[in-house]
């Protein structure tokens, strides 16, 4: 298994690890009041602007780790350049990725056209940003394995 493919691994399993422990935090913190209060807007907007640089920080120092853990379980440094093929899989995971984010934007404003409660906009939208990650990572995981 190539270095990139371990560390899309990684990053797969970090970001859903994240993902997963920030809304047991955020929805247990919020658990005593409802969601469709008129502290809604408060708590959708705060678990969205905290969510990115608690995420950004985690990523970054999980990476961090995982370069020290290969670099001494396999005595190699990560590879220095990327060639054609790395850009051309990154390109097709991110397009992959931004299908799934705007299908999410398109689905949660038909949630609002639906007069559903703004709480499942949001729910939409943070699953859709949520997904397109994991999409973007197993479109490169596949791209890889497959060589394009």
């Amino acid at each position: 298994m190539s270095y990139q493919e371990k560390k899309n691994i990684v990053s797969l399993i970090a970001t859903i690890l994240i993902f997963g422990f920030y809304c047991l935090y955020m929805f247990q913190r919020h658990q005593e009041g409802s969601l469709d209060s008129t502290e809604a807007f408060r708590f959708w907007g705060s678990f969205i602007l905290i969510l990115i640089p608690v995420s950004i920080i985690a990523k970054i120092i999980i990476q961090i780790a995982f370069n020290i853990f290969y670099r001494i379980t396999t005595n190699e440094e990560e590879p220095s350049f990327s060639d054609e093929l790395d850009k051309l899989i990154e390109l097709k995971a991110t397009r992959n990725s931004h299908y799934v984010f705007m299908l999410g934007v398109v689905l949660s404003m038909g949630s609002l056209v639906m007069d559903m409660p703004y709480s499942v906009m949001f729910i939409i939208i943070i699953l859709s940003g949520f997904m397109s990650e994991v999409i973007g990572y197993i479109s490169q995981l596949y791209l890889y394995r497959k060589g394009v």
